[in-house]
Parts: structure tokens; C-alpha cells; sequence
């Protein structure tokens, strides 16, 4: 089934799209909770998929990493601790309370001296360019308002021969899985989180911004349009989620 005729059957989700520029203080109000949710209502599968990652690093040693709408920074801490060719990271996000659980985080690990955290705006990265070799971003590009300028930034950023590594939910090809996952996805994940974190709003804003963003070759394709090349998809768990690869000539 084309991603055009998957985004039919979802039409109703386009209903009330909300807001990315709400995006951030919604996150800090689901702060103290966003892990433990992240790992109730996904089984757990979100650290798997965020160790997938390591297998799509580029070549070479000293990798410095650029985890953009980083959250609690889990994208940096699984990197750095699954490969040792990474060697130092930054990240950015607008939620200021998400960062700052990221960096107890990072404190935590000992690893102040490698992985730093910054208030930063993914429309409008505060690096120079050509400064990391791998520029990543995991469940965040959907929230960016402007995607175009979001890959725009992570390509301006990458060294030549770079790589952006992007981890998103996206929807299952197969009819009757599709069917199943839009079952628990519209009516039972919603209410979980709402129960555990308190903010019913979240968990509706989440799966209305994933039936309505594109996947799969549409989303490769503005990849290609941001200038990456070699792009490819890995496809995760029946396709409920996938990692985009692309590289900067």
C-alpha cells in the first residue's frame, strides 16, 4: 500500500492538527514522566530502536554527534555508550525541563566532560557549520514547524561525508497490523498517558501529528530535497517506526 492511500484511511486524524509551536511547553509539562512513558507505552522498543542507530554511524573515530530536539538526551547516552568511535555530543531543545533532566542524566553517567546540553531551537541550529560529523534527531522532526528548515539545519551543520541519522514513528505497511497499531494508538495510548502523566493533551497530540506527517518515501524524498544523498530507510518493528539515513557530499 502507497503512503498516499495509508494517509487516506487516516484522514480523520487530520482533524484539529495541533500546534508544533506548542510543542515545547508541552513537553516540559510531561517532563518528570516523558521516560517512563516512553518505555511503558512502547514496550520498551524505544531503547532498541535508539541503539539501532549506532549500526548507521558513519566512518571513522572521534565521531562528534548532534542530537537535535534532544529531550532528556537518551539519543546521546545510548550513542556514546554503544560505540566507541563517538566521542563527544551536544544537544539542543526548546523544553528547558526536559533539558535539565537530561543533564542530571548525564551527570549521573559521569559524562559532564562529553555530552553538553543547550537551549536551542532546531529551525535555527547554534553551531557553525561543518561542525559534526552525525547530526540526529529521534520522535522530534514531526514537531518542528517548519521541517524543510529542520533538515536544512542538520545538513548545514554535517562535515562532507556526514550523516543525519532521523528516528521516527511512522505506520505500518501491512493492512491488518496498520489496523491494530491505529486501535491502540487513537484510543488506549492516549488514555494510558494521560493516567501517567497527567496531561491528557500530550498523548492526543501524538498520535495525530504521526497520522499526518509523512513516512516512508516522502519523507526520503524531502530528505533529497534538503540536499542529502544515499538516502535509505530501516524499517523497525513491522514499520511502526524508521530510522532515515542520508549524507552530505
Amino acid at each position: 500500500m502507497t503512503n498516499e492511500s495509508a494517509h487516506n484511511q487516516t484522514a480523520g486524524a487530520r482533524e484539529s492538527i495541533p500546534s508544533r509551536d506548542d510543542a515545547p511547553a508541552m513537553f516540559d509539562r510531561i517532563a518528570h514522566r516523558y521516560d517512563l512513558l516512553n518505555r511503558v507505552l512502547s514496550g520498551g522498543r524505544d531503547v532498541l530502536w535508539r541503539n539501532r542507530l549506532v549500526r548507521h554511524l558513519p566512518p571513522g573515530d572521534d565521531l562528534r554527534v548532534l542530537d537535535v530536539a534532544t529531550g532528556t538526551a537518551d539519543v546521546l547516552l545510548s550513542l556514546i555508550s554503544q560505540s566507541s568511535r563517538v566521542n563527544c555530543g551536544s544537544g539542543v531543545d526548546l523544553a528547558e525541563r526536559m533539558l535539565d533532566i537530561g543533564r542530571h542524566k548525564i551527570d549521573e553517567r559521569g559524562l559532564g566532560d562529553r555530552l553538553k546540553l543547550k537551549h536551542g531551537d532546531a529551525q535555527a541550529l547554534p553551531f557553525a557549520d561543518e561542525s559534526f560529523d552525525v547530526s540526529t534527531i529521534a520522535f522530534g522532526i514531526r514537531n518542528v514547524p517548519q521541517v524543510d528548515k529542520g533538515l536544512a539545519e542538520m545538513y548545514r551543520v554535517l562535515r562532507q561525508g556526514g550523516r543525519a541519522l532521523i528516528l521516527e514513528f511512522s505506520l505500518p505497511g501491512n493492512a491488518l497490523v496498520r489496523r491494530a497499531y491505529l486501535l491502540y494508538f487513537r484510543h488506549l495510548l492516549p488514555r494510558l498517558g494521560a493516567v501517567v502523566s497527567g496531561d491528557g493533551f500530550a498523548y492526543s497530540y501524538l498520535n495525530k501529528t504521526v497520522e499526518t506527517f509523512p513516512y516512508g518515501e516522502q519523507f526520503c524524498e524531502l530528505m533529497r530535497d534538503a540536499g542529502f544523498i544515499n538516502v535509505r530507510q530501516d524499517i523497525l518493528t513491522l514499520g511502526i517506526a524508521t530510522i532515515y539515513v542520508g549524507e552530505k557530499p
